[in-house]
């Protein structure tokens, strides 16, 4: 009985690690996007372009900026192991001056925060 007890229990065990190896993973193409000198009023939509790196189904929870003027959009589907994935952002570019952002990305993968930028300069228009 006692064998079978502490086979038992290797076997839970060993089950529970091998559930833990599985995670899912998120890489972006690249952590900051440079808008450059733009003209008020331009197009402030970009995009940051990731892949699921892992093993799981990467569930994208939560995308928040630090800022009202930086609205971000968030996949609502899980995104599959070995799939890409896009969190759209889209700044406020009637607001003249540099752009420093962040975008906070929250999720299942074994990062479960991570730190995206947006930065640029908005400038004035110069009608005459």
């Amino acid at each position: 009985m006692k064998n079978f007890l502490m086979l038992l229990f290797v076997g839970v065990l060993s089950f529970a690690v091998q559930a833990q190896e599985k995670t899912a993973k998120i890489e972006f193409k690249q952590q900051v996007i440079d808008y450059g000198e733009i003209a008020k009023g331009s197009d402030g939509v970009r995009v940051f372009e990731f892949t699921n790196t892992g093993d799981i189904p990467l569930v994208i929870s939560d995308v928040r900026s630090s800022c009202g003027c930086t609205i971000p959009k968030k996949p609502e589907a899980p995104i599959a192991p070995g799939a890409t994935g896009q969190i759209e952002v889209k700044y406020d570019t009637n607001r003249v001056g540099p752009i420093r952002k962040t975008v906070t990305v929250q999720s299942n993968a074994d990062t479960p925060t991570v730190a995206v930028k947006i930065k640029g300069k908005v400038l004035a228009s110069t009608s005459k």
